[in-house]
């Protein structure tokens, strides 16, 4: 067997810093793919795209989002290139975007619009993988919660940013996105300067005070993966089966004639900001309690049913809030789990695993609700919540390590 490259080095900035600028990389990233996402149906629908051909590249590009990371994960693994594979997925990414604005052609953006999300698919084990290293020395939640807050920003502006451009444009799809060119050099300039300054972040793990890998699952040598990582992916698939879509959420608001189509983004991105608090707080909560705190998802997954399947306004926008906190959790708290249940040497391949994981019990779990939606929403509420029980009995026996 070859000796596999590793980039080494010199750390020569904080944890907190290194998860502070990571964060700014991916605030300036989501400007740029959230920004082009919000417009991508209307603009293939420009170029004589159908609602099928519209609904099958988007099904399709989120496919590639989540399913190949179950080869770049184990590619990032036994390659130790995690910069490399990341500022890789990053520049196909900031690459697709403005170019799609210049496509007059609607194949030439169809296929951008899939290269957008196979840049995501590239990067996102490695990216995580980097962040976990830090996150060892600022708390596991705490740093992946910082950084889901700060992504989550990116989000907020992009899309608000993009409808200035197009209003000031009169609905021309280039300047916007040509403009998102900007935050995404920057990306690329954010990562090299990062990349000289720690080449190896995992110096920040062997650092730590204490290893967050249970000993007695991992063996020295040992290329599987730890027996609670399995039981842990289980809870996931099965709490994620239960929450429901913002846009099961939305056609019910909209259909019911609760809400108008034009106040669906405004509390979307509500959703967003409550997305990133409780992303904080449970991050926080998890250094100082362990796993245990991710029993508060099964418990909102539940109330997301209970609460935004009703007919009243107040107590439906609730229930958006309510899926919004689930996400945050969704988004930084397990995946900081995964690091302390994994480690170091199979780590990426456990994000690809777990990202596949929850892209599989996405769709089952919208088809689930979609289905029992126009059936019986009382039989909704009661198989949601059931499901959610079965979570949490998962979760109580993933003997996960305390933090």
């Amino acid at each position: 067997m070859g000796t596999r490259p590793v980039e080494t080095g010199p750390v020569r900035m904080g944890p907190w810093r290194f998860v502070l600028w990571f964060g700014t990389v991916s605030l300036l990233a989501d400007i740029v793919y959230e920004g082009a996402r919000s417009v991508t149906g209307p603009l293939l629908a420009s170029l004589g795209a159908s609602a099928l051909v519209v609904g099958v590249v988007t099904g399709a590009g989120e496919a590639a989002a989540l399913g190949l990371r179950l080869v770049s994960g184990p590619l990032a693994d036994r390659t130790r290139r995690f910069w490399g594979l990341t500022i890789a997925g990053y520049a196909l990414t900031v690459a697709s975007v403005p170019l799609l604005g210049a496509a007059g052609v609607l194949w030439v953006a169809c296929a951008l619009v899939i290269a957008e999300r196979v840049g995501k698919a590239v990067r996102s084990p490695a990216k995580d993988t980097l962040l976990s290293h830090a996150a060892a020395g600022t708390g596991r939640g705490r740093g992946f919660a910082v950084h889901e807050a700060m992504d989550q920003v990116g989000a907020l502006i992009g899309p608000l940013f993009v409808a200035g451009v197009l209003a000031l444009t009169g609905g021309d799809y280039g300047p916007a996105l040509g403009l998102l060119a900007l935050p995404g050099l920057a990306v690329l300039g954010l990562l090299y300067r990062l990349r000289a300054r720690v080449p190896d972040p995992e110096a920040y793990e062997r650092e730590a005070a204490a290893t967050a890998v249970p000993a007695s699952d991992h063996q020295a040598g040992d290329r599987r993966l730890p027996r609670a990582f399995w039981t842990y992916a289980a809870f996931t698939a099965t709490t994620t089966t239960g929450l429901a879509t913002f846009g099961v959420l939305s056609f019910h608001l909209v259909q019911r004639h609760l809400l108008s189509a034009a106040w669906v983004p405004v509390l979307y991105a509500a959703a967003m900001a409550v997305d990133a608090l409780a992303a904080l707080a449970t991050g926080w909560l998890y250094d100082r309690h362990g796993p245990r705190v991710l029993i508060a998802l099964p418990v909102l997954t539940a109330g997301v049913a209970m609460l935004a399947f009703t007919d009243e306004l107040g107590i439906a926008v609730a229930g958006s809030l309510v899926w919004g906190a689930a996400m945050g959790i969704q988004e930084s708290t397990l995946r900081a789990t995964v690091a302390d249940l994994v480690p170091s040497d199979r780590r990426a391949t456990a994000y690809g695993l777990f990202a596949g994981v929850v892209g599989a019990a996405s769709l089952a779990g919208g088809a689930l609700i979609g289905g029992l939606y126009g059936y019986s929403i009382p039989l909704l509420i009661t198989v949601v919540v059931s499901v959610q029980v079965l979570a949490v009995v998962l979760l109580i026996v993933t003997r996960a390590p305390r933090r």
